[in-house]
């Protein structure tokens, strides 16, 4: 989601600074519990809008970005998309991972 929000933030805003965000913290909160379904359900929706709003794009708006205060840093969407793109891999591994592992296939 925050990927999603920190995307539409480049596009809609001039040179924003995205909020970072205590995941371990959000983690905790209780509908972390829920079940994996939830979040698969949240995921595709997200995905779809996020991948409608890429394809639109043009060259111009790829070299736009934002700021992550906590690196220091000017992030451009054509370079964060490539880490958005593992992150997600990375989080399906965990997914498939703990499927595997409680046998749910």
């Amino acid at each position: 989601m925050n990927a999603y929000i920190r995307f539409k933030l480049a596009l809609t805003e001039d040179k924003p600074v995205i909020k970072p965000y205590a995941e371990a913290e959000w983690a905790k909160l209780v509908d972390s519990k829920l079940d994996p379904s939830v979040s698969i359900h949240l995921l595709y929706g997200i995905h779809h809008r996020w991948v409608t709003i890429m394809e639109d794009m043009n060259e111009t708006q790829w070299d736009l970005g934002f700021t992550h205060p906590e690196h220091n840093r000017w992030m451009v969407l054509n370079k964060v998309v490539a880490m958005y793109a593992w992150h997600c891999e990375h989080h399906l591994g965990h997914v498939t991972g703990l499927i595997e592992r409680e046998g749910w296939l």
